[in-house]
Order: C-alpha cells, then sequence, then structure tokens
C-alpha cells in the first residue's frame, strides 16, 4: 500500500530551521567542522533553582496526570506574572498551558478557524505561523516589512490588509527572525487600527519580551490598548528567557470562552504538559530573575559582534535588533554572484546552501520566514564560535566573482 498524506498536509512546509540544525548535525557527525548558527536555542543552562524544584516534584511522586490545561500552582504563578510585569489582571480560568509555545498558538487556531478564515502577521515571520494556519484551514495572509523600516509595518500597512474575512492577528514582538522590537508608541499605531475592526482577534507571541538591548522597553498590546483585552489572547513560555527549551511549557491568558475552548482540543490531543516541568516552572516564574541581567549582557556582546561582522561584509546589511538574538541579514549583494566552486547564487536558499558547502556555517534562509533575499543567525552560541563564523563569512564574501 502506497501511503498518500492528507490534503492539509500537503499545503505544510517542513520547519526550515529544524532542517537546518539536523544537516549541521549530520555534518558535524562526519567530521565537519560545522559553526551552527541556525538553532533558536540559548546555549546557556537552565538555572539551578529551576533544576532543584523539578528534582524534588520527582522525589514527592508529583509524577502523575495533571488537569489538562496546567496544575493550579503554575496558573497561579501565570497570573501573577502578567500582572506584576505587564499589568494585565486574569483569573486562572483565563490561563492555559500547553507542551511548548506551538502547542499554545495552534490549539487557539484550531479551535478558532473555519475553512476560509484568513491570519494576518508581519513577514518576515516565524516559520510556524504560516503552516499551521494552513493545518487548520485557514489561510495565511502577510503584511511584508523590509529592512528600510526595521522589519516592522506600519499601521496603513495592517488597515489595508485586514478584510472581512481577517480572524487573528498575530504579533510577535520582539521578532523571531529580525530581533525588531516595537515601542508601545508603535504598538499604539497598530491597536488604533485593531480597535477599528472588532471581528479581529489578536494573538500576541512574547516569547522573547526578557531578552532585550539598549534600553528597549517591552509592551504587549492589550497592556498599550485595554480595549483589547477582551479579544487578546497574550501567549508567552519559559523557554527563551529561562533557557528551558526542552521542559517545554509554553502558556496563554486571554477570555476564558477561548481558554476553555483550548481546553477542549488539549483534552482530546497532548492532554497536560510534563507534570515535571510545570512544577519546574513555577520555580521559574516564581523565582529570582536577576541572572537575565547578566545573560542579555552576553547576548549583547554577541549580538554586536555579530552585527559588526555582517556589516563589514561585502554585500550583507543588517539593521540592530531591539531584541531576541537573531540577526537577519539582508543579501542581496550576493544574489547574481558566483561562488569557487562554480555556484551561481540566485536565491538566498543558495546563499545558505554555499555557505554551508563551503565555508561550514550553518544559517537559515530568509525565505522560510517570507523576507527574501536575506538569511537568519542565532547568536545564541559562544563568542569563539561567533567570531570564527564571522571570519568564515567575510571570506565568503571577498571569494565571490
Amino acid at each position: 500500500m502506497t501511503f498518500k498524506q492528507s490534503d492539509a498536509l500537503a499545503r505544510v512546509q517542513p520547519s526550515a530551521t529544524l532542517a537546518v540544525t539536523q544537516k549541521a548535525r549530520d555534518l558535524k557527525a562526519r567530521g565537519v567542522d560545522v559553526i551552527s548558527l541556525g538553532a533558536g536555542e540559548p546555549d546557556f543552562d537552565t538555572p539551578d533553582h529551576v533544576k532543584q524544584a523539578a528534582i524534588e516534584a520527582i522525589k514527592a511522586g508529583k509524577t502523575k496526570y495533571t488537569a489538562v490545561d496546567g496544575i493550579p500552582e503554575l496558573k497561579a504563578a501565570i497570573v501573577a506574572k502578567f500582572e506584576r510585569e505587564n499589568g494585565l489582571n486574569y483569573s486562572a480560568a483565563q490561563v492555559s498551558v500547553a507542551p511548548g509555545g506551538k502547542p499554545i498558538i495552534y490549539n487557539a487556531l484550531v479551535a478558532t478557524l473555519n475553512p476560509g478564515d484568513e491570519v494576518l502577521f508581519p513577514a518576515p515571520y516565524w516559520v510556524s505561523y504560516p503552516e499551521m494556519v494552513r493545518l487548520c484551514g485557514g489561510e495565511p495572509k502577510v503584511i511584508r516589512a523590509g529592512i528600510e523600516t526595521g522589519f516592522k509595518i506600519t499601521p496603513a500597512q495592517l488597515e489595508a490588509a485586514i478584510t472581512p474575512r481577517t480572524k487573528w492577528f498575530i504579533f510577535n514582538s520582539p521578532s523571531n527572525p529580525t530581533g525588531a522590537g516595537y515601542t508601545s508608541e508603535e504598538i499604539r499605531g497598530l491597536t488604533d487600527v485593531l480597535l477599528r475592526h472588532p471581528q479581529v482577534m489578536i494573538m500576541t507571541d512574547d516569547m522573547y519580551e526578557h531578552i532585550v538591548y539598549d534600553g528597549y522597553e517591552f509592551a504587549t498590546v492589550a497592556q498599550v490598548e485595554p480595549r483589547l483585552y477582551d479579544r487578546t489572547l497574550t501567549t508567552n513560555g519559559v523557554s527563551k528567557a529561562f533557557a528551558m527549551t526542552g521542559w517545554r511549557i509554553g502558556y496563554a491568558a486571554g477570555p476564558e470562552g477561548l481558554i476553555a475552548a483550548m481546553r477542549k482540543v488539549i483534552s482530546q490531543t497532548t492532554s497536560n504538559a510534563c507534570s515535571i516541568s510545570q512544577w519546574a516552572a513555577v520555580a521559574a516564574l516564581e523565582g529570582p530573575m536577576d541572572f537575565i541581567k547578566d545573560r542579555n549582557t552576553a547576548f549583547k556582546r554577541r549580538r554586536d559582534l555579530v552585527l559588526a561582522d555582517i556589516n563589514a561584509a561585502d554585500g550583507l546589511t543588517a539593521p540592530t535588533p531591539e531584541g531576541a538574538f537573531y540577526i537577519f541579514a539582508e543579501c542581496s549583494g550576493w544574489i547574481g554572484k558566483t561562488t569557487p566552486d562554480a555556484v551561481k547564487l540566485e536565491t538566498d536558499i543558495d546563499v545558505c546552501n554555499a555557505l554551508l558547502g563551503e565555508q561550514a556555517v550553518a544559517a537559515v534562509p530568509g525565505t522560510a520566514f517570507g523576507g527574501s533575499p536575506c538569511f537568519r543567525i542565532s547568536y545564541a552560541t559562544d563568542d569563539a564560535s561567533l567570531k570564527e563564523a564571522g571570519m568564515r563569512i567575510k571570506r565568503f564574501a571577498e571569494n565571490l566573482s
């Protein structure tokens, strides 16, 4: 019998970031000195007090099924976090916990989308947004932001993109893949537009809330415009700020009816997130956060190191990110050129393949993020590797003809 995938899955592309990371792993396994700048994962360890909380949870036998969308203690910690850090007041009934940020977003989409519903988001975008929308039967619709605006959309662009079929607007700041962070004033311009379109729900992806630089102050939509509170799902997680990617805990707060619908999805799909991870997340949200400042100092140093090398390489340019740990390099100056191995660079996919093949530097093509011709570099790795990668990228540029 020949396997035939579903029509829904046929509309979806696999994750480009995971593909690049796996390709780099395979080359390393064959002895190639690859510098992998593809994965969006902090190289720091999970804080000790968080790990200890998980150990104590195991010792206490907290290893059974939990409520499908989160233990009461974690929901209480999330409620307190939103009030303390964002000035947002929620009840436990308005909170959902899932095994990662991806399931949170997917659960909200599958609980609300009907065929033909449109979901708007700025491009460049996180690779999973359009694919999850397609899996849920919706239609992704992008609003393109270029390097000339620092990869940020304008209120006029948002206004022009909204139609009667628009169900959601997904907003990610600071952004993966660009690191662009919107100010409160810039968010206000977008919320003024959204107030005029009551059929549009808003989903904020705040995963990089705490990874910010140069005095940038994070703000989220419902905080900036309280009149949008009742139609905003504010999503977050512990993966990035607390270096807990493998623990798989994402969370969100929003309208109680939406949270109940998401609970129904969870009850028939993943069920609860790992019980041990939930107790670790309680410790993360309730514990000390002074370590974040030191880690951001390291991230900023790495950002500046990579940015200097990118902007010094002939044919590349990149704006300074306000947050996250990515550089989104515009590489139009390389398109049309040829490598020493006689590879003509016609797309950013060609660029990344050649960069990996000829200089053993793994980056993700901007095409995967709806931003071409560009490529994304993650600087969530050690300084020595970043310095070597910068030298290789500049050497790659010098060898083009």
